[in-house]
């Protein structure tokens, strides 16, 4: 089908009325007209395929834009360890660490421009942030909806402050609607994040295509990923839970047929901190939406297994995973700018495990974030802590806490999927409680912006950063190198011992077999590997049959 008519089918189910769709049809195609159809460019993903996830200025120089200091890090320390990078949202902001976006079109001067961009996807990928839910209440379209000019009077959700809402989802301990006056007067707008993040309007065409407009321009300045941000919470309907309605599902369908048009090979990285079974839906039918969905429960699963010293839980929700296709994979993390989620674990952890996992990020430094249930009552959304002392309290020592760390980073390099590697977890950062305390934003404490000469003599010298760093990097670079950790081989989960997690992976086009076992607790613990003889690729050593794992250890055993 060409792309009018895959279009016209999405914009059915989205607006279901025939003089709606046809006007939606005519703006898109209007405001695409300035792009030609492309040829397929892209390359399917392979084991080389890892994403570090930073803010273009976590690492910082005085007088020098962030982005280009970020170049020189990863020239300088990082090279071919990592293949692509996530740039949080770049562009003028005004909260929330750039998820309050001024202009979508525009980078953040302090972090450079988009020569600085075109110069940093010469040498790696780049994933964009699509901050699409919402935009700042200071940007030019929320100004011109305040004077009521059209179109922009219809790019926002005007609403009833007495109509019910209590139906819908809510993701902060904030109110939903914030009242604006206008030149028409106080009208109350929908508001899920805060009051400086107004919704979009994607019942008004001309959002649509805007928005439309603004993804196929991010591929063609050199996006190789595109994360939607949020993208849940997209289409309202009061009455539902306003979260993965079929219309949101059928947006961002339609997003991935107008990129394989004018930009093929872009793929879509859906951020949905839900539970797992939303989460996944999120694939479509394997071809048709997202290339790549966050694995939210990773986070807290693996948070768990460690604190518990028993990967019993986690292995048993792995065994389950299932793709629903070759062409699709996870996006698989363990720390990101945000916290970790509790939601996700939703059907997985019962209420005690939640509440342990709770009470182990405030006994190690961390704080929660609670979200608003509609009913008066709140309950756990996210543990903000760095990831590093998430595991382990300040009474453990460092060797305990390293192992504890090195050993949950193996396991997300291990995974089938995606890696994705947030830079304070390669910088082997700690919780920044000066970030946190003097902004008063629980999310700053894993946030921390680093000088970069400080940076440079820490990762030089003989420092528990700087021993995280290089074997992290080690860990990286033996990866790239084997086909048993490209997306498309094989998992399965084996049961050795409830304190090990033990994963085969199979490229079966390549006849690789990797077997990754992680031993999850402070216990030395013996293993019988019938028939399976090989090398430990981290350490090195030949296994035969039977193998004693350290507490927290690690063996990538390939199989000869």
């Amino acid at each position: 089908m060409n792309l009018e008519t895959k279009a016209r089918q999405r914009l059915a189910v989205i607006y279901k009325d025939d003089g709606k769709i046809s006007e939606a049809w005519d703006k898109i195609s209007r405001q695409l007209q300035k792009y030609q159809p492309a040829e397929e460019k892209g390359k399917k993903l392979t084991q080389r395929d890892s994403i570090l996830i930073t803010y273009g200025d976590t690492i910082t120089k005085k007088g020098e834009p962030g982005l280009q200091v970020l170049h020189k890090f990863l020239e300088d320390f990082v090279g071919d360890a990592v293949t692509n990078v996530h740039l949080l949202p770049m562009y003028p902001y005004t909260s929330d660490d750039g998820f309050s976006v001024v202009d979508y079109r525009s980078i953040n001067p302090e972090l450079g421009d988009w020569e600085d961009i075109s110069a940093l996807s010469e040498n790696y990928g780049l994933m964009f942030d699509a901050v699409i839910n919402h935009i700042s209440k200071s940007s030019e379209w929320f100004s011109r909806y305040l004077e009521c000019e059209a179109p922009y009077r219809d790019y926002f959700i005007t609403c009833d402050p007495n109509a019910d809402y209590s139906t819908v989802t809510r993701p902060r301990a904030l109110p939903l609607l914030t009242a604006f006056h206008t030149k028409e007067g106080e009208k109350h707008v929908w508001t899920t994040f805060s009051e400086d993040q107004i919704d979009l309007n994607f019942e008004c065409p001309d959002v649509l295509a805007e928005v439309l407009d603004i993804l196929v321009m991010y591929a063609k300045a050199g996006a190789k990923f595109i994360r939607l941000d949020a993208i849940g919470f997209m289409w309202k309907q009061l009455g539902t839970t306003c979260m993965h309605l079929p219309e949101t599902h059928e947006l961002i369908k339609l997003m991935k047929d107008v990129l394989q048009e004018y930009a093929p090979g872009t793929k879509l990285i859906t951020e949905t901190n839900v539970p797992h079974a939303d989460n996944i839906s999120y694939f479509g039918n394997g071809e048709d939406e997202a290339d790549l969905v966050y694995q939210f429960p990773l986070p807290p699963l693996t948070m768990y297994s460690l604190l518990k010293g028993d990967a019993s839980i986690l292995s048993s929700w792995m065994a389950g995973l299932k793709l629903p296709g070759s062409r699709v994979t996870y996006f698989n993390f363990l720390s990101s700018h945000d916290g970790i989620g509790v939601r996700p674990t939703e059907g997985i952890l019962s209420d005690e495990d939640r509440q342990f996992l709770v009470e182990a990020a405030l006994k190690n430094g961390g704080r929660v974030s609670y979200k608003d249930n509609g009913d008066g009552t709140k309950s756990p959304y996210e543990l903000n802590i760095n990831y590093q002392d998430a595991l382990a309290g300040p009474d453990e020592s460092d060797e305990e806490r390293i192992g504890k760390f090195l050993a949950a980073e193996t396991i997300l390099l291990s995974m089938q999927g995606v890696p994705g590697i947030y830079i304070h977890s390669l910088l082997g950062s700690r919780n920044d409680y000066s970030g946190m305390t003097t902004s008063d934003i629980p999310r700053r404490i894993n946030r921390e912006k680093i000088d970069y000469d400080y940076l440079k003599q820490q990762l030089d010298g003989k420092t528990n950063r700087s021993r995280i760093f290089h074997e992290m990097r080690r860990r990286l670079r033996i990866r790239n190198g084997e086909s048993a950790f490209s997306p498309e081989a094989e998992q399965e989960v084996m049961d050795l011992d409830p304190r090990v997690l033990a994963l085969k992976r199979e490229n079966r086009e390549t006849g690789e077999i990797i077997y990754a076992l992680i031993n999850v607790s402070s216990h030395n613990v013996e293993l019988n590997l019938p028939h399976i003889c090989g090398k430990d690729l981290l350490f090195d050593k030949e296994i035969q049959e039977k193998i004693s794992m350290v507490p927290y250890g690690t063996v990538w055993l390939k199989k000869q």
